[in-house]
């Protein structure tokens, strides 16, 4: 094991932990049957670098992340285990079929991200509704807390929504960042950000941990963690990829690391 790699559980002492999404490196293999880039090298260099988890979206049309992509980076993570898998996705489409195979063959699976994503959605683009998604997901979230995962809930940052994430059963929620990525730099950033405050102090008064993700990037990243309280794990994909065509992925991963230091300095 790299000696670099700090433990999965580094968001408990206060420091934000990064998983890295690895859909767009699965997305480039899939248009060659090549079988390059690959998946599993990435994600060793992203844990090399020091990042404290790995993240992918599979898809019913696989169209970048695959069934054999999931257990072949469970298989990976048996070496890290001081590293999280989470597994993210709408619990109504495949993801329930992904982590159940993963919890039977006996491989890591650390937390379940429940996206309501459509079958033809190009990205994730709205968190869960209640009280309308409340009775249909609970059961969900008891199964796979049942088999001793955690449960992240994928929010729109609306603090009034907090309560029924925990009704549902939730451990955590990810907070959808995209409103905060087109704000930053701008006038509405400050008022932005104050949303996102107030919803991540909902979150915890209800007992649930934070995540965030979607749109962050090396220029935003830090002024998010700075401002709102208590993130312990941000899942970052399409940007530190497209960082890694210039940089690598070593050092994107160790640059977005340092983001997030200097957020906690």
């Amino acid at each position: 094991m790299n000696p670099l790699l700090t433990t999965g559980l580094d968001a408990h002492r206060g420091m934000t932990a990064l998983s890295v999404n690895l859909n767009k490196v699965a997305l480039l293999r899939n248009t060659r049957a090549l079988g390059i880039p690959s998946v599993t090298r990435a994600a060793t260099l992203a844990l090399e670098a020091g990042c404290q988890g790995i993240t992918v979206h599979p898809r019913p049309d696989e169209r970048h992340i695959r069934a054999y992509d999931v257990v072949d980076l469970g298989e990976l993570l048996k070496s890290w285990p001081q590293a999280e898998y989470n597994i993210e996705g709408n619990p109504f489409h495949n993801l329930m079929d992904c982590v159940r195979d993963l919890v039977r063959r006996g491989l890591p699976v650390h937390q379940v991200t429940f996206v309501p994503d459509s079958v033809d959605q190009p990205t994730s683009d709205h968190g869960w509704r209640f009280p309308q998604d409340l009775q249909r997901l609970a059961p969900l979230v008891a199964e796979c807390r049942a088999m001793g995962l955690r449960v992240s809930l994928f929010m729109d940052p609306e603090p009034a929504q907090m309560r029924r994430a925990r009704e549902a059963g939730a451990d955590r929620v990810e907070l959808y960042t995209e409103t905060y990525a087109r704000a930053h730099g701008t006038p509405q950033q400050a008022a932005v950000l104050a949303g996102f405050t107030a919803s991540a102090q909902a979150a915890l008064a209800e007992g649930l941990g934070l995540n965030a993700g979607h749109d962050l990037n090396r220029d935003n990243l830090t002024d998010f963690l700075r401002a709102v309280p208590g993130i312990q794990e941000v899942s970052i994909g399409h940007a530190l990829i497209a960082d890694a065509l210039e940089l690598g992925i070593g050092e994107t991963v160790r640059d977005y690391l340092r983001c997030i230091h200097r957020a906690h300095a």
